[in-house]
């Protein structure tokens, strides 16, 4: 609230302030005036105290500036001697006087961003967060792919076009950010966590930004957005600039493509070649096939002729052994025997065949078969009778 005259006090005289009075006219004129200024300058006298509070100043040739702010608003490490680009609320504090608070700090000029990425860079990768051994592999292809871009750039036209040339079927869920200037940042940093923190979360994360000056690229060299990348529980692919641009988050994913179009590449086959690779595999399956075909049957042909000779075999012999059974059968036959003079003698009160003469008695009847009857006769006499008178 603007401080009124002295009661009494006359128009054009002197206005006499309290300290703590002057101190809040001064700071509401700033607000009023300056709200906020970007001011740029070389980096000095760079400290943080207890961890958490950032002091610095920012000189040229004739003047220095204070600066006060957190931690949290550094985009990553600073050295005294680097140009900055600072967004703050100027203010005159009652005890510690004139700074200005800090609200943004972004590192200015191709070599101040080049030597704070360096430095970021170093590290990042003593903590490991470059290490091939903690990326992931990516899905290929994936069902659904979550975007971060700026729908307007190339960048964004680029990849979308190379993606449904080479395949189809793909849902890409975009978040739309700026991808340079002070809102690209954060709002980088916040599509990440927006799409990791999703029920469903895609099945790879994908950041894309065409090519561009270091100033430019400078958001995807700061700490926070690597840090985010390299934190992501979805597995990331980020394409920034051109095949000579190298971001940080690109080397904190886990897997970087040297352009927006590369990034499509890496993550969907060419479809055509696709069709021509099956094409090639379907012949090859076919010629296998005709081969293994032509080969079973020559074989069934090999094997039915060797059982065939190994049939006739075993029926030439069996017809051989059957034939020489039926030979000794013939030869043992009784009829057979008959027919050859001989003749088969049974007492004929038991019918049992005689085997010898000591059986027969004087006057026993006895019978007699042929080959083509029988009759009985009597025993008028034997050997073995006459042997014993």
């Amino acid at each position: 609230m603007p401080i009124e005259p002295a009661a009494g006090a006359e128009i054009g005289a002197e206005v006499v302030l309290g300290v703590s009075d002057f101190v809040a006219v001064l700071n509401q004129t700033l607000d009023f005036a300056y709200p906020q200024v970007t001011i740029m300058g070389e980096l000095a006298n760079l400290r943080i105290s207890k961890g958490r509070w950032l002091y610095f100043d920012l000189k040229d040739e004739i003047s220095t500036v204070k600066f006060f702010g957190t931690v949290r608003q550094l985009p990553g490490p600073l050295e005294d001697g680097m140009m900055l680009r600072v967004r703050g609320a100027p203010r005159l504090h009652h005890l510690y006087g004139f700074s200005v608070n800090v609200l943004d700090i972004r590192p200015a000029g191709e070599g101040t961003i080049k030597r704070a990425a360096q430095l970021l860079r170093a590290k990042l990768a003593a903590e490991g967060l470059f290490d091939e051994s903690r990326k992931r592999r990516l899905p290929y292809p994936p069902a659904r792919i979550g975007l971060i871009a700026s729908k307007q750039s190339a960048a964004y036209a680029d990849f979308i076009k190379v993606l449904n040339g080479r395949w189809q079927g793909i849902t890409v869920d975009v978040i739309d950010v700026q991808v340079q200037g002070e809102l690209a940042l954060p709002q980088l940093v916040a599509a990440v966590e927006q799409f990791n923190g999703q029920a469903e979360p895609p099945e790879v994360l994908v950041m894309v930004r065409g090519g561009g000056s270091a100033e430019d690229l400078a958001a995807f060299s700061s700490e926070a957005v690597s840090r985010a990348v390299a934190g992501s529980r979805v597995p990331t692919l980020v394409a920034i600039g051109h095949e000579t641009d190298t971001a940080l988050a690109e080397l904190a994913a886990d897997q970087r493509a040297s352009t927006p179009s590369n990034a499509a590449e890496l993550l969907v086959p060419d479809r055509r070649q696709v069709a021509a690779d099956l094409h090639r595999e379907t012949a090859r399956l076919e010629d296998q096939i005709t081969s293994l075909v032509r080969a079973e049957r020559n074989n069934l042909r090999h094997q039915s002729d060797m059982l065939s000779r190994q049939l006739k075999t075993l029926l030439t012999g069996a017809a051989t052994q059957l034939t020489s059974r039926q030979q000794l059968l013939e030869a043992l036959n009784p009829e057979t025997i008959l027919r050859r003079g001989y003749a088969i003698v049974r007492l004929a009160r038991g019918g049992k065949p005689l085997r010898s003469s000591r059986h027969l008695a004087t006057g026993a009847i006895v019978d007699i078969q042929l080959t083509d009857g029988r009759f009985s006769a009597v025993v008028a006499g034997s050997e073995q009778e006459k042997n014993h008178v």
